[in-house]
């Protein structure tokens, strides 16, 4: 087809953080996304995957691993001027495959469009069934206390569901507390 853009998917690197800063802080000026600094896109920067024109970073997400089984899918944005041209689709797509190149059971993300992840394969669950996310990132949250995201799920194995694989005991270890 003449006049194609041609997307290209990798992996992100240090030289990325610009770029990945620019993008992931426009969509939190909206808040519709946490926002990111540098240093913690630094120290996260193996989870990233980014789609690429010649010109420009156009998209990004990460594969961040809470456990062995599972992992949630953060930090997804895609520039406003190339969204619906597949990008989300393919940032998608090569998530989904790093996440069964490393044998996940399953993925999760907190979303504004869940629309989109339907088209991707993921199903609503209730968040208190993934509550390891309110300790962590939600806690430094402007809306930690009137959360409106939407939890969703995707499960990479036929045989899996939340009870099977009881994710939330594995996400949240319960303190021991001395007798």
């Amino acid at each position: 087809m003449a006049g194609a853009i041609a997307f290209e998917a990798r992996k992100a690197s240090l030289q990325d953080i610009g770029a990945l800063l620019k993008l992931i802080n426009s969509f939190a000026a909206k808040g519709i996304m946490l926002p990111r600094t540098e240093f913690e896109l630094a120290e996260n920067i193996r989870d990233f995957t980014i789609i690429t024109t010649p010109d420009s970073l156009v998209g990004c997400g990460a594969l961040h691993f809470y456990t062995a089984k599972a992992a949630e899918i953060r930090s997804l944005a895609v520039d406003s001027a190339f969204q619906k041209s597949g990008v989300g689709a393919l940032l998608m797509s090569a998530l989904e495959k790093e996440a069964r190149a490393y044998g996940l059971h399953a993925l999760f993300a907190f979303t504004y469009v869940p629309g989109f992840f339907r088209k991707m394969g993921y199903r609503e669950v209730d968040r208190g069934e993934l509550p390891l996310k309110a300790w962590k990132d939600c806690l430094r949250c402007p809306k930690f206390q009137a959360c409106d995201e939407i939890a969703m799920l995707k499960p990479l194995r036929e045989d899996y569901s939340l009870r099977s694989e009881n994710i939330i005991s594995e996400l949240v270890p319960l303190p021991v507390l001395p007798h």
